[in-house]
C-alpha cells in the first residue's frame, strides 16, 4: 500500500472500480478454494474461503467510506505565465467526523499528488506542478480522486465536481526587440528623484552607519563633528518608457505578446518607468509607483496583454 503509484487519467474510468494484479489474484484465489472446498467438502476450506471474502467486503466498505466526505481546494500563484511550470497548493479536507483518509491521490489534468494521512475534520496541503498552453482565463475542472485503501485489491475512484479559474499571463519569450528600449535609457538626461541613493547630488549629511561605503563618508563633516559622517546622495530615475505594442515589428500576434511581456518584465525589474499603449489605451508610466502600487501597474498590463484578442 505505501508505494502506490498510479497513472491512470481521468478519462481511465473516474467515478467506478479498477480491479489491480493483487486484486485479480485474490478473486482468483478465492473463487480456486471455493471450488476446492465445494469437491473435497473441506470444513476447513469453507472457512477460509469465507475470510476471503469477509475481507474483499471490508475493503468495500472502507475503501468507498475513505473516498466520501472529501473536498479539493486549489490555491493558484498570484503570477501564471503561459507554457511555464507553476507550483501548485492542492488542499484536501477531510469532512468526515470520525474516520481519517487514507492514501488519497488527487488527479488535476495529467498530475497527481499523494495525500498519504488526512485528518478527521482537517485540511492537508501539498504542491502539484502545473503548466497552462494558452493565455488568458483558464479553468481547471478535470479533477477526481483515486485511492487503493484499504488493502491494494482495487482502485477506487471519485470525481470533484468543482470548477477553478485562473489569469494565465502570456509566454515570456526573449527578443531582440528589447535593444531599441536599452539604447533609449542609456541616453543622456536621467532624472533626479526625492529618494536616497549613491548616484546623485548630495542631499545631507548623518551619522556614519557600520556597513555604509568609505568613499561616501563626509571626511570635511567629519572632522569638524569629531564623529564620522556619510553623505546620502540622490538617486537617478531613468526617463519612462513607453511601449507602443502595435507598431512593434512582429507580425506573429503571440510572439509580439510575448515579446511584449518579456520587455515589461525586464523594465521593471530594472526600476525603469514603463508604459504600454495598446489597441489604442495607454497604460501610463509613473516614476513614483514602488511596491504594490508597481505591482498594480504592472499587473494591469499583464492583464491586457493576457486577454488581448481573447475578450
Amino acid at each position: 500500500m505505501g508505494n502506490y503509484t498510479d497513472h491512470s487519467r481521468a478519462d481511465t474510468c473516474p467515478g467506478v472500480i479498477k480491479i489491480t494484479k493483487a486484486g485479480w489474484l485474490y478473486i482468483f484465489l478465492t473463487i480456486f478454494l471455493g471450488v476446492s472446498g465445494i469437491n473435497t467438502g473441506n470444513n476447513l476450506i469453507y472457512l477460509i474461503v469465507a475470510a476471503f471474502l469477509s475481507f474483499m467486503a471490508i475493503s468495500g466498505v472502507f475503501g468507498k467510506r475513505n473516498l466520501s466526505g472529501l473536498d479539493v481546494l486549489i490555491e493558484f500563484p498570484k503570477e501564471i505565465f503561459a507554457e511555464t511550470n507553476i507550483p501548485v497548493k492542492v488542499i484536501l479536507r477531510n469532512k468526515k467526523r470520525f474516520l481519517p483518509a487514507f492514501l488519497i491521490r488527487v488527479h488535476i489534468r495529467h498530475s497527481d499528488v499523494l495525500f498519504p494521512f488526512g485528518d478527521i475534520r482537517g485540511e492537508t496541503a501539498r504542491f502539484l506542478s502545473l503548466s497552462f498552453r494558452e493565455r488568458g482565463r483558464s479553468q481547471v475542472d478535470d479533477i477526481y480522486l483515486s485511492s487503493v485503501f484499504p488493502f491494494n485489491f482495487f482502485i477506487r475512484y471519485r470525481t470533484i465536481p468543482v470548477v477553478f479559474e485562473t489569469l494565465v499571463f502570456p509566454r515570456v519569450k526573449k527578443c531582440d526587440s528589447l535593444g531599441l528600449f536599452d539604447k533609449e535609457q542609456k541616453s543622456p538626461g536621467e532624472e533626479v528623484v526625492d529618494r536616497t541613493g549613491y548616484e546623485g547630488d548630495v542631499v545631507s549629511v548623518r551619522d556614519y552607519i557600520v556597513g555604509d561605503p568609505i568613499k561616501y563618508i563626509h571626511w570635511k563633516a567629519s572632522a569638524k563633528t569629531g564623529r564620522l559622517q556619510t553623505k546620502e546622495l540622490s538617486s537617478l530615475s531613468r526617463r519612462p518608457v513607453i511601449i507602443n505594442f502595435d507598431t512593434l515589428p512582429i507580425r506573429d500576434m503571440e510572439e509580439r505578446i510575448s515579446c511584449v511581456t518579456y520587455i515589461l518584465l525586464k523594465l521593471f525589474r530594472q526600476n525603469v518607468p514603463v508604459g504600454l499603449r495598446i489597441g489604442g489605451t495607454l497604460h501610463k508610466p509613473s516614476s513614483q509607483a514602488r511596491g504594490e502600487r508597481a505591482m498594480a501597474l504592472r499587473s494591469a498590463m499583464l492583464t491586457r496583454l493576457a486577454l488581448y484578442q481573447k475578450e
